[in-house]
């Protein structure tokens, strides 16, 4: 770039006129080396939109003269190239003490998946090509046999998320039935998940008339019996996972359920949600209802989701007899949920998980971080607190403390885990700007090149280190977030 002209003063405003032009902006040595790099076309346009921005605040008598510096020039344009080429989705460290963490992605994926992802996305694969006869195959045979063998089903298929599973299960069986296509569900169960999403809604999308029966905390056999016209086409259950009732309460299990539905020619179906496929307890966690349970009780279809407790990517399984999964899996609609490839390969290679059940607390990262040991976090933590507060010193002082991790934002809310973290709180006893000062740290934490998640609760900013598996790449941030706070 030519020199800026002597009109230009540091300090004073800068004119239209003074502006480079593109040709010669892009042909000064850093833009050419740009430009070798990403191509001639996505740099030119990055500084064609930020010779126009400075246009118009030269227009607006708002840029001052040393903004056109050919220096400050070249800097902006790389600024705008390297941030236009940052990826909106990144890493980030949850240490919010949520570990399925609804907006933090929820299950973290195991290695196993990850590799077999990898492996299929490299190049074609069968996922709808039968190799055996060498004709076109389906993709659902990737999983069903998986989810049988797992769960006992006759049958399984395979959605984008459980919503849509639970959506597509109402629809395929409902619109099956010749009288009419009311679902019958207890008012107890009628839940809102995330994104205010309700059941009510989803029945009302899947086209089916939602019947209420018994009161919000108490449902009985009477209450269904009572309900079932010649209109009725199904029979549903909703596990509460994201609440509980308690008290005064009763609810009709799948048993006697199924039994009432039968006895009347009805199938019933059954979302479990946050879907675990083994006995938690065995590992001092909340035991879950699971898929072969309410299976072996005569439910005809049970629904849960694959990026939960399960630990896989997101997706909708459902099982179920084969007759009911055979209608579902020939719907309409079935087409337009249908899983892709790579959340397939991800769940395929996590469901081959539970064949070993075994090593299943080690290789699976969901099960790994839930049943963590509170004192190797509390070790974790001690050994950490030295370059943490060394890093925010003098602003901030930092404690470790004990904590109550939980297991998910939508799965088991209310259920909490011993764990322990920091506590970071402003030096001194001055309590005046506390807010604004743990709002200014959180800040820098997300800033980071590998943002750190926390949660701000009693005047302190909490980092819960259940989750923390990479502590190196934690600590190695530390001299970054000292420079932010300054």
């Amino acid at each position: 770039m030519a020199p800026p002209a002597e009109s230009m003063v540091h300090g004073s405003k800068a004119s239209p006129k003074d502006l480079p032009s593109i040709d010669r902006l892009l042909h000064a040595s850093g833009p050419a080396a740009w430009v070798a790099e990403h191509g001639h076309q996505f740099v030119a346009q990055q500084a064609r939109e930020l010779l126009d921005e400075l246009r118009r605040q030269a227009v607006a008598g708002a840029l001052d003269a040393h903004a056109l510096q050919p220096a400050a020039v070249e800097a902006a344009l790389q600024a705008r190239c390297e941030s236009r080429l940052t990826s909106r989705m990144c890493a980030v460290l949850n240490l919010t003490g949520t570990v399925i963490h609804t907006n933090l992605g929820r299950a973290v994926l195991p290695e196993a998946a990850m590799q077999h992802v990898v492996a299929m996305m490299a190049g074609p694969n069968n996922l709808e090509y039968d190799l055996a006869r060498g004709g076109r195959g389906d993709r659902d045979s990737l999983v069903e046999e998986l989810l049988c063998t797992l769960t006992g089903a006759e049958a399984a298929t395979v959605v984008n998320n459980n919503a849509a599973a639970v959506l597509l299960t109402i629809a395929a069986l409902a619109s099956a039935h010749p009288g009419g296509k009311e679902v019958i569900v207890s008012r107890g169960e009628l839940v809102e998940i995330g994104g205010a999403f309700r059941m009510p809604d989803v029945m009302a999308s899947a086209g089916a008339t939602l019947v209420e029966v018994g009161t919000t905390n108490r449902t009985h056999p009477a209450d269904y019996e009572r309900a079932i016209t010649e209109r009725t086409a199904l029979l549903m259950k909703v596990h509460t996972s994201n609440y509980a009732v308690q008290g005064f309460t009763a609810a009709v299990d799948e048993a006697m359920l199924s039994a009432i539905a039968h006895a009347r020619g009805l199938p019933l179906a059954t979302d479990l949600g946050c879907g675990a496929l083994i006995d938690l307890s065995q590992w001092g966690l909340p035991k879950e209802p699971l898929p072969q349970e309410m299976l072996a009780a005569g439910c005809d279809v049970v629904t849960f989701s694959g990026d939960k407790l399960l630990g896989g990517p997101q997706a909708g399984l459902i099982v179920g007899s084969r007759a009911a999964i055979g209608r579902i899996r020939t719907f309409p609609m079935k087409r337009a949920l249908r899983m892709s490839k790579l959340p397939l390969a991800a769940l395929e290679a996590t469901l081959m998980l539970y064949l070993r059940p075994d090593r299943i607390a080690r290789d699976l990262p969901t099960l790994r971080l839930l049943t963590r040991p509170a004192e190797s976090i509390r070790a974790l933590a001690q050994q950490l607190q030295p370059a943490v507060a060394t890093a925010v010193a003098p602003r901030f002082e930092v404690t470790v403390v004990e904590l109550l991790s939980q297991i998910g934002s939508g799965s088991l809310p209310v259920e909490r885990l011993a764990s322990a973290g920091f506590a970071l709180a402003p030096a001194g006893t001055a309590r005046k700007g506390v807010g604004s000062a743990l709002d200014a740290l959180a800040l820098a934490l997300r800033q980071l090149p590998l943002p750190v998640i926390g949660r701000i609760a009693e005047d302190r900013l909490l980092l819960d280190l259940r989750c923390l598996e990479d502590a190196t790449a934690f600590v190695a941030q530390l001299p970054a977030l000292a420079e932010a706070l300054g």
